[in-house]
């Protein structure tokens, strides 16, 4: 159905008030672990425990976070269906580093599972209460 306008209408909740502010919560969660995810990949490769000192080229590895970032901040729908399976990349790079790496390495491996796992169940949920019945 379109509006007089010729523009798209914007995604409705599928049921209700209640699912709305659990779509509502799931864009703040997914906006949130995004933007986390991306400082923490930054911080992780340049300062905290890069592979060599003084940084490295793994720093790059946040690129596709950051083509994701602005159709995440606007609730592209597209964009939050192939950032669901693009953060499987990074959850599974986690658990690689998690098992690998040591200390500090360690910890911040374990912290980018638990972003990415949050940003994956907001995605869903998000794509779940957006869908047009």
């Amino acid at each position: 159905m379109r509006s007089g306008t010729g523009r798209r209408p914007e995604p409705q909740p599928a049921h209700g008030p209640a699912t709305g502010m659990t779509t509502r919560i799931a864009y703040l969660a997914a906006c949130a672990s995004l933007i986390a995810l991306i400082f923490l990949g930054i911080a992780w490769e340049l300062r905290l425990a890069p592979i060599q000192p003084g940084g490295s080229a793994l720093v790059f590895k946040v690129l596709p976070l950051l083509a994701a970032l602005f159709g995440i901040l606007h609730g592209k729908r597209y964009t939050y269906k192939w950032s669901s399976l693009l953060i499987l990349l990074y959850f599974a790079e986690g658990l690689v580093r998690a098992s690998s790496d040591r200390d500090m390495g360690q910890w911040l491996a374990i912290g980018e599972i638990a972003l990415a796992t949050i940003f994956f169940a907001s995605a869903v949920l998000f794509l779940r209460g957006t869908r047009h019945s």
